[in-house]
């Protein structure tokens, strides 16, 4: 028999479910800076990171050198449809179970994923932010960050070089050989689908300032628990 205390907390966990979650895209090339605006949009808003890389495809079926090879700036190697799916899911005010991704095997942790609880905010943010078609109906608003070529160049090759122990030729040879190609392809094209565009090269103050005014220009800091 279910007592009132419990029938309290059922109506409690639909309320908190029913709540409207904000689901903000943000895109851009590599090295744009948009990893840094997500995860300060994140602290500020109070909301979740929600970054696209633990959606690469599993190449455990492919010998270790081929997936070596493969291009990590194609769109092709996300597996879209659960990332779609999940997105959804913490829309909706679910949690989900997203899977832990190895960069060092290229392959997806077997029989490991990581809960993720909703937030009244949720920023996704990647290369592929805004090129998914499934993914552009969840957003209330999608930003995309402009920044130029040798700029995020500048940033990628200090990244790789302090972060990653990469040496600057390996660097520039990955760079000019799928990074920029793959950003020109795929990356650039998808600020198409932006309702915001934000100036890379700007302090990361004003970024966020950017951004918050235009959720509350769109009405999206309001009704929220």
């Amino acid at each position: 028999m279910t007592t009132p205390v419990q029938k309290a907390k059922a109506h409690k966990r639909q309320i908190v479910k029913a709540r409207k979650r904000r689901v903000i895209g943000i895109a851009g090339c590599s090295g744009s800076g948009k990893t840094t605006l997500a995860g300060e949009l994140a602290r500020t808003l109070g909301g979740i990171h929600f970054h696209l890389d633990s959606y690469y495809l599993d190449l455990g079926h492919l010998p270790f050198d081929e997936r070596t090879r493969q291009n990590f700036d194609d769109p092709a190697l996300i597996e879209s449809p659960l990332l779609a799916r999940d997105v959804a899911s913490l829309a909706r005010g679910e949690t989900i179970e997203r899977p832990v991704y190895d960069f060092a095997t290229y392959t997806r942790v077997t029989d490991r994923t990581e809960r993720v609880e909703p937030a009244p905010f949720l920023i996704v943010e990647g290369l592929f932010a805004l090129y998914y078609p499934e993914l552009l109906p969840l957003y209330q608003l999608r930003v995309y960050i402009e920044t130029p070529d040798d700029l995020c160049f500048e940033r990628r090759l200090k990244r790789d070089i302090e972060q990653r122990g990469r040496t600057p030729e390996s660097v520039k040879k990955q760079y000019e050989a799928t990074v920029r190609p793959s950003s020109l392809a795929f990356v650039r094209p998808s600020a198409a689908h932006a309702n915001l565009v934000v100036d890379g090269t700007g302090a990361l103050d004003w970024k966020v300032e950017r951004v918050v005014t235009e959720l509350r220009k769109r009405g999206l800091l309001t009704g929220l628990a």
